[in-house]
Formats: structure tokens, sequence, C-alpha cells
């Protein structure tokens, strides 16, 4: 009686097990289908950005979510993305050419990019191709060597003049339809990061020093 017992105990062990490897498997071939899946919804500029040696960005609505909240004098308080700006950082001490064009006005803007070693702020600019041309011959670089990023009509000169116009997802209609890559990231949420992460990782500077690990 005692070894039919031991025998019946077995089989449920055994049953447990079979089960429980069945899930482990399950929840493998299911995170694997996940990753294959992102892997190749991953979208990639379609430009040769190993020539690409500067870029430009707009403030709101690409480095800011384009809806704020004001203060008590009217002025908007912008937001800023704590990943894209690792990856500014990253890039200006790799030596990516690096420019901030907005028509807004903000000492605070001027003070956040500042601190992350761009040297090229232009705050309270009214059309921005003109700024973008002085910019370009003064660091001497051509259109086709630049990545600019915009998400409305101001921006939609200078897009034509760069070599490759990006935006966020949730730019303006005519903004993505002149676009040569639309991030799959709304602007304040990201985008910047994913343009920067993708110019370095084909000039092979992404996470490939320990210049990576710190600020």
């Amino acid at each position: 009686m005692q070894f039919l017992k031991s025998i019946m105990q077995f089989f449920v062990c055994a049953k447990r097990l079979l089960i429980f490897a069945i899930e482990v498997r399950r929840v493998s071939v299911r995170q694997t289908a996940r990753a294959v899946v992102c892997a190749c919804s991953a979208k990639m500029i379609p430009y040769d950005l190993k020539k690409v040696k500067a870029i430009a960005l707009d403030v709101d609505g690409v480095l800011s979510c384009n809806v704020v909240s004001l203060d008590a004098s009217g002025q908007p308080c912008r937001t800023a993305n704590i990943k894209d700006g690792y990856a500014l950082q990253l890039a200006a001490r790799h030596g990516l050419q690096i420019a901030i064009i907005s028509g807004g006005k903000s000492k605070a803007v001027e003070e956040r990019y500042a601190y992350l070693g761009i040297q090229h702020v232009y705050m309270g600019v009214s059309y921005k191709i003109d700024t973008f041309r002085k910019w370009c011959d003064e660091i001497g670089v051509s259109g086709d060597e630049v990545v600019y990023m915009g998400d409305d009509i101001p921006d939609l000169p200078v897009m034509e003049a760069c070599g490759c116009a990006a935006c966020p997802h949730d730019a303006a209609a005519e903004v993505r339809a002149a676009a040569t890559y639309v991030s799959p990231y709304d602007g304040g949420h990201g985008c910047v990061r994913d343009v920067l992460e993708q110019i370095m990782r084909a000039h092979g500077t992404w996470a490939a020093s320990e210049k990576a690990f710190g600020w």
C-alpha cells in the first residue's frame, strides 16, 4: 500500500513539473515573439547617417511637450526629457555639433542645454532659416551633413535646407509630409533620443566607450 502511495505521489509531482515546463516554454515563446515584433517594428532613418556632422533642434514640440502649463506671468513651463538629455550630452562629448533654434524665450532652456554641453542655443528666433544658415557657416558644415528636427510650420524652411529632416510622431501634418523621418515618439517623449541614438550608432559611438557611463 505504501509503495502504491509513493508511485502516485511520484506521478503527481511529475505531472506538476511537466505543466511547469510547458508554461515556461509558453512564456519564453511569447517573450521571443514580442522581441521579434519590436525589432521588426523599429523604425530606421532612411538617410546615410555616417555623413552627418551636426543636428539642429526646435524646443517646443520637439525637446519639450507641445502642451505645457503657464506660470503666473503667462510664460510656458517647458518640459525636458531625461533620456533626450542623456543622449544630447553624450553626442556633444563625442563631437557632434548641436544647435537649438527656438522662437521662444527662456532662460531655463538656455541653462538646461548649456549644462548638457550644447554651445549653440538660439532663443527668440523669428526666422529660423537665417539662424540655421549662419550656424552652418560658423561650424563649417553643408546642409546635407545636418539633421534638423522640427514639429510645426516655422520649421519647414529649415527642413527643406538640411540633408535629413526629422520630426516627432505628433508633428503637424505638413511637417510630417515634408520629413525624411517621422519618429515613433512624440515631442518631449524621446524623439530626440531616438534620432541621436541612430546617428551615434551609425558612427559607432553609441555606448562604445566609458564616456557612455557618465555625465
